[in-house]
């Protein structure tokens, strides 16, 4: 039987970045887990060390990062879990997009863009990028934010190492819906 490679890499993502205690998986303070202890303890599916790799290698959103001796494993973002992905501040380009449904706009207009269950609000600069994620939750809609100008009013940005930008808020006067519109 093959492996389902896409299957895998949700399931890594759920640990690794939600519910570790499922399998009895210890993550250190940056989110990173002993590769060893992940196949150990997960009986879902028969994880190897070369299995892993090549999910890290392919994934299509790049969600992983393997440690330079190639013994850990932690998830690049998203975390519903308390971990410190060490990252710097970085001055973000003048406009940044977020995808999300319509259905939620209402609630983005009286909230802004919060970070829910997450650490962080996630931002692209591919219009295309959100326009994808949006279409995940329902009729997409992609809001166009002034990064930059968050930037200047004290806002800080955080940019991963798969071009995931991350704030801790977008307050609605910081937010265009739609391409080229307006409030």
């Amino acid at each position: 039987m093959a492996i389902n490679l896409k299957r895998v890499s949700k399931y890594l993502s759920f640990i690794l970045r939600h519910r570790p205690e499922t399998i009895g998986l210890t993550l250190d303070a940056n989110g990173w887990a002993s590769i060893d202890e992940l196949i150990n303890k997960t009986t879902q599916y028969e994880l190897t060390p070369a299995l892993i790799a090549t999910i890290v290698q392919t994934n299509d959103k790049q969600r992983f990062s393997l440690s330079a001796d190639g013994r850990k494993i932690r998830a690049k973002q998203g975390h519903s879990i308390t971990i410190d992905l060490d990252l710097v501040p970085v001055e973000p380009p003048e406009q940044l997009f977020h995808g999300t449904a319509v259905r939620f706009l209402t609630s983005i207009q009286a909230e802004g863009l919060q970070k829910m269950k997450r650490h962080h609000v996630h931002l692209s600069e591919s219009e295309a990028v959100a326009r994808n994620v949006g279409s995940r939750y329902g009729q997409p809609v992609v809001l166009t934010i002034a990064a930059r100008q968050m930037y200047q009013d004290g806002y800080l940005f955080y940019k991963t190492a798969n071009n995931v930008w991350l704030v801790a808020s977008v307050p609605y006067e910081y937010i265009v819906v739609g391409t080229g519109g307006s409030h």
